[in-house]
């Protein structure tokens, strides 16, 4: 069984090869190859006040190949910022975090592979926001508004430069030095010109796409941003884009659901994700008793798997357009660490632990 790490991660895949691996596993998923769940969140408040343990996963495989599993223990706090309250996490202390992936066989059950999920989650999200823009853009959008100078913005650009030719990028962070130093490092990386901006609104007038890719807790994209021919990406931001939003979108972009369990065809499955919460006497939070959303605007969705067909989204000049994954999560563990399960062992990359650890011979 393999152990691999996540500069192992980095060295064995890049961001092509994982919008490759995503978008071959999205077909197998439309053609009943493949099988997920949504994310389940489990949360059980600490003995700290405003501190909340979240365990997190989110699984699935497909026939003739793997199954994977993504789990993730976070502690979870907020802290207020010049913009607002962002979400913060650690494992143990700050700065630490945990979370992995495990990979079987879906042959014979085997266990493969434990990998740190850090690298590779980063990589996923931002090529589905590039798979989106792939599908639901102009083919000649240029520009990027970007929202957000972490280490999933930067992934984000990684991926967008793939699908579109972009030639310039404006970027906000409410942090001076840290747009600043996006800029110059990100430039100098992909060979574009990545300019650092003081407010939202110079970030996002006039350009093509506009990306938020932050942890803040509240919406970062506003109705008055957008204008016809745009099209929006929203990662993080408050879970999603509000009404007044909505209402300047023309056509949306999602996905797809994970399937309804067996015996429930009755009931839709499309909810990004699901929460269980320890509630003890005299518990208060502040943390949202809502269903995360699922499917918005009927009137202007539009799916993957509708399109994958056609080869993009018909879309109007003035079309104003937002994409998201929908609650397909556990679709894309698989086929990435089987994809670097395949090359560590053909590289000699990451560490080994005998399988028969994991194996017992009493039946459970």
């Amino acid at each position: 069984m393999k152990i691999i790490n996540n500069s192992d991660v980095l060295s064995l895949i890049d961001m092509k090869t994982v919008l490759t691996c995503l978008e071959d596993t999205y077909r197998a998923y439309f053609e009943g190859r493949a099988v997920c769940r949504p994310r389940v969140d489990i949360e059980i408040p600490t003995t700290t006040p405003g501190k909340l343990y979240r365990w997190g996963t989110m699984e699935g495989g497909m026939q003739g190949g793997y199954f994977a599993i993504r789990c993730k223990s976070d502690i979870i706090y907020y802290e207020q910022g010049p913009q607002g309250a962002t979400q913060e996490k650690y494992c143990v202390e700050p700065g630490t975090f945990c979370g992995f992936i495990l990979l079987f066989s879906t042959e014979n059950g085997e266990p493969l592979a434990l990998i740190n999920d850090g690298a590779i989650q980063h990589m996923r999200v931002a090529a589905d926001s590039a798979i989106g823009i792939k599908y639901a853009s102009r083919e000649n959008s240029e520009t990027i508004g970007l929202l957000g100078s972490g280490g999933m913005a930067r992934d984000h650009l990684r991926a967008v430069i793939q699908v579109r030719p972009i030639r310039h990028v404006n970027v906000f962070s409410p942090t001076v030095a840290n747009r600043h130093a996006f800029a110059e490092e990100m430039s100098r990386e992909l060979g574009i010109d990545i300019v650092p901006v003081a407010t939202p609104e110079a970030a996002v007038a006039g350009v093509d796409i506009i990306m938020g890719v932050t942890d803040a807790r509240r919406p970062v994209i506003r109705p008055e941003y957008l204008v016809p021919g745009q099209h929006v990406v929203n990662i993080g931001g408050g879970g999603g884009i509000p009404a007044d939003v909505q209402a300047r979108v023309t056509r949306y972009l999602r996905f797809g659901n994970t399937p309804s369990p067996v015996g429930w065809s009755d009931h839709v499955f499309d909810d990004e994700y699901l929460t269980f919460r320890a509630t003890p006497p005299g518990y208060v939070t502040d943390e949202s008793t809502a269903r995360a959303h699922g499917e918005m605007m009927p009137d202007r969705l539009v799916r993957l798997s509708d399109i994958m067909l056609s080869g993009a989204l018909a879309r109007n000049p003035d079309d104003i357009t937002y994409s998201e994954r929908g609650n397909l999560q556990g679709n894309q563990f698989h086929p990435l660490a089987g994809y670097l399960y395949e090359q560590a062992l053909a590289s000699g990359r990451g560490r080994e632990i005998p399988t028969e650890w994991w194996l017992q011979d009493i039946r459970n």
